[in-house]
């Protein structure tokens, strides 16, 4: 199998190719901390990987995309390129989230794997979260909540990671050990691993927009910032 893994979700914009060969995988990748810009940079990096990878076009098997949650003009970015590669070269688009692929990322390096809790700051003194079982399996929806909220919900065991983890785990008073990373974006060499096994989807992934954006229309069309 091959594959293009596509995330501007965050602040960071990076692109990878995969590719199987009898049950192990290289990865081609790169990634940049942009913040912003991702709709100049992208399609020099998706050329920059499929050059070093020595892959054509048509060659690839699928396309992933990280659907969030993140930035909602970064999701927008990297959907729309994902969805365009699949209706020109026929293929099948399929989705990850920031919030799985760094679950596993820190299940992968955690001492010992327990259930975790994946935490990504929102802004607006509220976080992105999701909780997984120690196999990675999703626990429940992705939801939107806030520090103090969740400081009183975490089970005895569970673990902690994302950019709000080390936060939560001040506010409820548990051991810093239990946080396994304090990453701000999705690996995106993990992007793609988990883009190899997702399920076909009959219709185009959809960003995972968990709340309105953080800019609405005002008066005269103006822009206004919540």
């Amino acid at each position: 199998m091959k594959l293009l893994a596509i995330d501007t979700a965050l602040s960071t914009c990076a692109a990878a190719v995969l590719t199987e060969h009898g049950g192990t995988s290289d990865i081609v990748s790169q990634c940049e901390d942009l913040g912003r810009g991702h709709a100049e940079r992208i399609m020099g990096m998706v050329a920059s990987v499929m050059a070093e990878s020595s892959t054509t076009f048509n060659s690839l098997d699928r396309i992933v995309v990280n659907v969030g949650p993140g930035s909602f003009t970064g999701l927008r970015v990297g959907l729309s390129i994902a969805r365009g590669f699949g209706l020109v070269l026929e293929k099948p688009v399929v989705s990850v989230t920031s919030l799985a692929a760094i679950a596993h990322e820190a299940l992968d390096n955690a001492p010992v794997r327990k259930p975790i809790l994946v935490v990504l700051d929102a802004r607006r003194n509220e976080v992105y979260c999701q909780s997984f079982d120690e196999s990675g399996q999703a626990i429940g929806e992705a939801r939107v909540s806030t520090i103090k909220d969740l400081s009183h919900e975490l089970a005895d065991d569970i673990l902690l990671a994302g950019s709000a983890a080390q936060a939560v785990a001040n506010a409820a008073g548990i051991d810093k050990a239990r946080v396994c990373n304090d990453a701000a974006a999705a690996s995106i060499d993990y992007v793609a691993r988990l883009g190899k096994s997702a399920e076909r989807q009959d219709k185009a992934p959809m960003p995972l927009y968990l709340r309105a954006p953080d800019a609405v229309a005002g008066e005269k069309g103006r822009v206004r910032r919540l």
